[in-house]
């Protein structure tokens, strides 16, 4: 693993200070990365009736995902033809027969054509189409459905995740049931690239998150990057753990019924560049995202799925694992704005990267490939990174 992770010895070296707190940097990743790449924003139990949706916003784009009368879930912009408004303000709901503009009462069908504009006779003539809400690409690859603000060089989210279609056969993802709807943690004051470091390798798990290791510390493994994905897999240790609700979960696990009890005793985390992670457990499926908003602000969303027919074990075991990926994020949290503030300080010197921390290297040496100025040791000007900007548009 790790000659495959570090073929020359520069890339230990993780990126440098600077491109955690250049604002153009982050203009440019906006636009490159997250514009242009799949992102998850839910799952179909989500959307269960006609006329559900949920909101996503990211990097200055909003997007309104809804259920049509036709059953068919479609992505769109959130922005009203007539002002730009948001046709809906809320996180999430139900729109009975139409979608309702708050600004001046513009309506619009659930498959985003113009319903009718308020008082039409003070208007031109409008074709319901070409003044329907804009569309948003959308693919729904085994419940989970992604979209595309704009277009990029990602092929389709099946494409990207077919290597993992064995890994997920079993787990029944298009059968999942919504238990808590994605929902946004507070704002956090770091960049969002610090929360990928510390969540992309396990060699911290021994000293920083005792539940985990507990669990499976010692059977923790990085795998390499295929295409735009990557996986952790975290066996369970053989032995109970010492902990209450490790011992307990631990338990649990070994009476789920089946087909849950003939999965892997493992957590599997499915990564997909740039930004989330698909956490595959026995009991549990669910999802987590990176959402930067500046420079230095960013958050994290996060939903969770039950299995169907899930049985009181299964129940209590959920629940158990959620307390211990809890626990895990405060953890986690803590390490990221230390390392985050570190990168201000006089004294610090870059990343020196172990073996173990291969998930780290990868994911770096793909950003410097992507953005070939992330190698630069020393921050450009601000007038080097306007024309690097310019070039990139």
């Amino acid at each position: 693993m790790a000659d495959e992770a570090f073929l020359d010895p520069s890339d230990r070296y993780g990126l440098p200070g600077w491109t955690y707190f250049n604002p153009d940097l982050f203009e440019v990743e906006a636009e490159t990365l997250f514009r242009r790449h799949w992102q998850l924003v839910c799952h179909a139990s989500d959307l269960p009736e006609k006329g559900q949706f949920l909101t996503f916003d990211l990097v200055d784009e909003r997007a309104l995902i809804i259920r049509g009368d036709d059953g068919v879930i479609r992505a769109f912009h959130n922005l009203c033809r007539h002002r730009g408004s948001r046709v809906v303000s809320e996180e999430s709901g139900i729109c009975k027969k139409a979608i309702v503009c708050p600004f001046h009462g513009w309506s619009f069908n659930l498959d985003g054509t113009l319903r009718g504009p308020a008082q039409p006779r003070t208007l031109p003539k409008l074709d319901p189409v070409e003044w329907g809400l804009k569309p948003i690409e959308c693919e729904i690859w085994n419940g989970f459905v992604f979209i595309r603000f704009k277009p990029g060089d990602q092929p389709s989210v099946r494409e990207i995740l077919a290597p993992h279609d064995e890994l997920v056969k079993n787990h029944r993802l298009g059968d999942l049931v919504a238990c808590q709807a994605p929902s946004v943690s507070e704002i956090w004051g770091v960049n969002w690239k610090a929360i990928r470091d510390v969540d992309n390798e396990g060699y911290h798990v021994p000293m920083a998150h005792p539940g985990l290791q507990d669990l499976y510390g010692k059977d923790y493994v990085d795998c390499n990057l295929i295409g735009d994905t990557s996986l952790a897999i975290g066996n369970f240790n053989e032995t109970p753990g010492s902990l209450w609700s490790v011992k307990l979960y631990r338990k649990m696990i070994e009476h789920l019924p089946e087909p849950w009890a003939s999965l892997p005793k493992a957590w599997v985390y499915l990564n997909i560049f740039p930004n989330q992670v698909i956490g595959l457990y026995p009991d549990s499926v669910m999802f987590y995202q990176d959402i930067p908003i500046s420079v230095n602000e960013s958050r994290q969303r996060y939903a969770l799925y039950a299995r169907p027919d899930e049985d009181r074990v299964t129940r209590a075991a959920r629940k158990l694992s959620c307390r211990i990926d809890k626990i895990t994020g405060v953890e986690d949290m803590q390490l990221i704005e230390w390392t985050y503030e570190a990168m201000r300080s006089s004294a610090f010197d870059g990343i020196m990267l172990s073996e173990l921390e291969s998930g780290v290297g990868q994911y770096h040496n793909r950003l410097k490939s992507m953005f070939p100025v992330m190698r630069q040791s020393d921050e450009p000007t601000a007038e080097d990174m306007a024309n690097y900007r310019q070039e990139l548009s």
